[in-house]
C-alpha cells in the first residue's frame, strides 16, 4: 500500500511525472494531508528525520529518487548523509548479442536506476539502431527504432538520468560486415576498412543516426578488441603500415564528425596496449607511439573486469594517466559466461575496481552487462550487481548487510535469492579464478552426451546431485519473490534440466566401457524424462526472454537447445540397443576422455562458446 506524501520545496523540474512513474517502486502517493517531506537543493544527499517529518538534501536531480527510497518505512528518527564519490555512475546494457531490451524493460530498469541513485545509462548498439540510409543494418535482429529511443530518452530524463549511444566505430561489426552490401568496406569479418572514404561515409550515417534520439551530447565510438586492424584488406590495398598509425589516423577522421554534431566522444583503452604486445597489467608504460595515436579529444574508458586486487586497477589507472586524455571507468558485473550470472566474481572485483578508481579521482564509472554469446542471462538477473555500483558510489564502502537492505527497498526482493543464482556454477570441490571463473552449468548444458569433452575434467563431482539441491531452493524463491517469479521458475527448470541430465554424464561412459547392460536399460529408461525437462527450460526460457527482450535472438538459443534435446534422444537410442545387445559398444563412449580444463591447481576455466562446448569440430563451418 503507498504511503501518503506531502512534498514541498526545491524539488527537480520533472519531480511531478517521475514520482508518478515511481509511485509504485517507491510506494508514495502525493497528497496534501501525507507525511511531510521537505526538500532542499544542497551540495550532498542527506535525508532527516524527527520521526514525524522528513528533510531531503539532494544536489543532482537523481539524488532525490534515491534520498526518497532511503526514508525509513515505517518513519523512525534518521540521519542519513552520503556524499557522491563519482560525477557520472551508469550501466551499460548489451543489446547487440542477440537480446535487444524491449522499452518496457528499459523503463523498468530506469526506475530501478533512479533509486539506486544511477544517472547514466547506455545502451550498447553495434547495429541494433536504426540507420536511414542503411536498410541491412541491424536487419532482422530487434533494432531499435528512433522513436523507441527518444521515448525511452524523455523516459530516462524525468529522473536525471543521461542517456546516451554506444556504438562501434571498427571492430566488433561481424554482424554488420557478412551482409553483401557491406564486403567492400571490410578490413576483416569483424573490422571496418580504415582510410578508404566510403568507410567514413557509412560512419557518418551511423554516429548521426545512434545520436540523433538523445538529449546527451556523450557518444561511445567502441573500437576495441579490433584485433587485425591494418592487416587485411588494408594491407592488400595500402601496403604495411604500423596499425598504431591506422587507428590514429582513424580516431581523427571520427573525431572530425563527431566535432561537426557537437559530440563527445568516449572509446575503450584497450586497442593502445594491444598493439604494443601488451595488456593493461603487464610491465611498463604505454609506448610513445600508442600516447601519439590517442587524440586528447577524446575519453579513454579503461574496461577491466578480471582483477581481485585493487592495486591492479591502481596500476592500470597510473598507465592510463601518461595519455594526453581523460580516463574514466568500466567494471563487469558479470553476465556473460551462461544462463547464471556469477556474483561472488562480480562483486570481488568491482569492488577492488572501484576503490581504486575513487582513490584516483575518477570521474564516471560503469558497470557493463554484457552478454557475449547468446546473452544467456537474463539481465533481470543482474539487478544486485546495479545496486552494488549504486551503494559503492554513494558511501564509498561495500557492506554486505546495507546492500541486502538497499535492495530490499529498491528492488522489492530478497537479495540472498539473487546471490543463490550463482550457485548454478559452483559446484562444491569444483574451483575458478577471479579472472577466468568457472561456467558449469553452461558447458553441462551443453555438453554432447556422446562426445562428452569434459568427462575427465568433471570426474569425482557430485554434478547431479547438486544441482537436484538447487531446483526446490529456485521454486521456493519464485514463491517468495512474486514480482521475479519467471525469473527464479526459469532457473528452476534449468537445475532440473541439469540434474537430469548430468545423470547421463556421470555414469554413461563407466557404464558402457564396463559393458554393464542392466545399469545402460536405466540410463536410457531415464533419457524421456530429461528430454522432457529440457524441454521445458526451452518453454520458460522463451517465456523469460520475451518478457524482457525483443523476440529476435531467441531463436539461437532455441536452436541450441533443441540440438541438445535431439541429441539426447540419439543417445539414449543408442544405448538403449546396448542394453538390449543389439550392439556391443557405443564408439563415441568408448574413446577415453582427457582433461582439457582442469589445472594443475584443480580449477577449471570458463568454457564459453557452443565449438568450445558440444563438440571439437566447427559448428558454423
Amino acid at each position: 500500500m503507498n504511503r501518503k506524501v506531502h512534498i514541498h520545496g526545491q524539488m527537480p523540474e520533472t519531480w511531478e511525472p517521475a514520482l508518478a512513474a515511481l509511485a509504485d517502486d517507491l510506494q508514495m502517493t502525493p497528497d496534501a494531508a501525507g507525511l511531510e517531506i521537505r526538500c532542499v537543493r544542497g551540495d550532498a544527499l542527506a535525508v532527516e528525520s524527527d520521526g514525524a517529518s522528513v528533510t531531503v538534501t539532494w544536489a543532482a536531480p537523481v539524488e532525490f529518487y534515491r534520498a526518497l527510497s532511503l526514508i525509513p518505512q515505517p518513519l523512525t528518527p534518521c540521519a542519513i548523509h552520503e556524499k557522491a564519490r563519482f560525477e557520472t555512475v551508469g550501466v551499460m546494457f548489451d543489446c547487440s548479442r542477440n537480446a535487444v531490451l524491449t522499452p518496457e524493460a528499459m523503463r523498468f530498469f530506469l526506475r530501478k536506476m533512479a533509486l539506486m541513485g544511477l544517472n547514466m545509462g547506455m545502451l550498447y548498439t553495434e547495429d541494433t539502431y536504426e540507420v536511414p540510409e542503411q536498410p541491412f543494418f541491424g536487419y532482422k535482429r530487434g533494432r531499435y527504432t528512433y522513436a523507441e529511443l527518444k521515448a525511452l530518452d524523455d523516459y530516462a530524463y524525468l529522473f536525471g538520468i543521461e542517456l546516451c549511444p554506444c556504438i562501434q566505430t571498427l571492430g566488433h561489426l561481424k554482424r554488420i560486415l557478412h551482409w553483401p552490401a557491406f564486403t567492400h568496406l571490410r578490413d576483416n569479418d569483424e573490422v571496418l576498412l580504415a582510410d578508404l572514404d566510403e568507410t567514413y561515409v557509412l560512419l557518418e550515417q551511423m554516429i548521426r543516426a545512434a545520436a540523433a534520439p538523445y538529449r546527451s551530447k556523450w557518444i561511445h565510438l567502441g573500437m576495441d578488441e579490433a584485433f587485425g586492424v591494418g592487416l587485411g584488406a588494408h594491407l592488400t590495398r595500402w601496403g604495411y603500415e604500423d596499425p598504431h598509425s591506422v587507428i590514429g589516423r582513424h580516431l581523427k577522421r571520427l573525431l572530425e564528425i563527431t566535432d561537426r554534431y557537437g559530440l563527445k566522444a568516449m572509446m575503450w583503452s584497450d586497442m593502445y596496449f594491444h598493439l604494443d604486445g601488451r595488456n593493461y597489467h603487464s610491465p611498463g608504460l604505454p609506448s610513445e607511439k600508442a600516447k601519439a595515436a590517442v587524440d586528447p579529444r577524446v575519453t579513454l574508458v579503461y574496461w577491466d573486469y578480471y582483477q581481485a586486487e585493487e592495486a591492479k586497477y591502481a596500476d592500470a589507472l597510473y598507465k592510463h594517466a601518461q595519455f594526453p586524455a581523460p580516463t574514466v571507468f568500466a567494471g563487469g558485473i558479470w553476465t556473460w559466461i551462461g544462463p547464471a550470472p556469477d556474483y561472488p566474481t562480480a562483486i570481488e572485483n568491482s569492488v577492488a575496481g572501484l576503490t581504486a578508481a575513487m582513490k584516483a579521482g575518477t570521474p564516471l564509472v560503469l558497470a557493463t552487462a554484457w552478454g557475449d554469446n547468446g546473452a544467456e542471462t537474463n539481465l533481470m538477473a543482474a539487478l544486485l550487481a546495479l545496486q552494488l555500483y549504486g551503494e559503492m558510489a554513494y558511501t564509498g564502502v561495500y557492506e554486505e548487510a546495507a546492500l541486502f537492505d538497499r535492495f530490499r527497498r529498491c528492488c522489492g526482493a530478497d537479495p540472498q535469492a539473487f546471490l543463490d543464482l550463482s550457485r548454478l556454477n559452483k559446484v562444491p570441490g569444483m574451483q575458478g579464478h577471479p579472472a577466468d571463473p568457472v561456467n558449469a552449468c553452461k558447458f553441462l548444458l551443453y555438453q554432447d552426451p556422446l562426445i562428452q569433452l569434459f568427462e575427465a575434467d568433471t570426474a569425482g563431482f557430485d554434478l547431479s546431485g547438486h544441482f537436484a539441491a538447487l531446483a526446490p531452493l529456485y521454486a521456493r524463491y519464485a514463491a517468495e519473490n512474486p514480482e521475479y517469479s519467471l525469473l527464479f521458475r526459469f532457473y528452476e527448470a534449468l537445475a532440473q534440466a541439469l540434474a537430469r541430465k548430468c545423470v547421463w554424464h556421470e555414469q554413461a561412459g563407466a557404464t558402457v566401457r564396463a559393458m554393464d547392460r542392466e545399469k545402460a536399460a536405466r540410463l536410457a529408461a531415464g533419457v524421456p524424462e530429461t528430454v522432457e525437462a529440457l524441454h521445458r527450460l526451452r518453454r520458460l526460457w522463451r517465456q523469460l526472454w520475451e518478457s524482457t527482450n525483443k523476440p529476435n535472438g531467441f531463436e539461437i538459443l532455441e536452436v541450441r537447445l533443441g540440438g541438445v534435446a535431439a541429441r539426447m534422444e540419439t543417445a539414449g537410442e543408442k544405448m538403449a540397443a546396448f542394453a538390449r545387445g543389439e550392439i556391443d559398444a557405443i564408439a563415441e563412449l568408448l574413446e577415453e576422455s582427457l582433461i582439457t580444463k582442469r589445472r594443475p591447481d584443480n580449477s577449471i576455466g570458463c568454457t564459453n562458446t557452443m565449438d568450445e562446448i558440444a563438440t571439437p569440430g566447427r559448428i558454423d563451418y
